[in-house]
């Protein structure tokens, strides 16, 4: 898969954000230290971001949230579970088709490398 030097940055955001707090953490802790890291870098970002359905026309609010939307062009899906299922890759392709962003990182915190926690997801 194609890498791009923003997905890039984010990456070493959230190898830094796992190096200094470790796994077993609640994944609200990694997103107020991920999106910490993310300002000190720089690097623009919303946290919660809606994502509404349209359906036949009519935008609706069904209370969907991306975890971290980073320059209105990655989405970040933020997990600290034992392990990555099929639903968890559902949600945030999703999210990348609702939103329209084509690229999207599943991060898993809840491992002992970080690198090992993370999935690229391209539309």
């Amino acid at each position: 898969m194609e890498r791009d030097p923003l997905t890039e940055k984010v990456i070493g955001c959230a190898i830094e954000v796992h190096r200094i707090l470790g796994p077993r953490l609640l994944e609200s802790a990694y997103e107020q230290c991920l999106a910490r890291e993310l300002a000190l870098q720089g690097i623009g970002f919303g946290l919660q971001v809606p994502v509404p359905v349209i359906y036949k026309g009519t935008r609706l609010d069904c209370g969907y949230r991306i975890d971290v939307l980073v320059e209105k062009q990655l989405i970040l899906e933020l997990k600290s579970v034992e392990s990555i299922s099929g639903i968890h890759k559902a949600q945030i392709l999703s999210y990348m088709k609702l939103a329209e962003i084509h690229t999207g990182l599943l991060m898993n915190f809840n491992v002992e490398l970080m690198k090992n926690g993370i999935s690229r997801f391209k539309l």
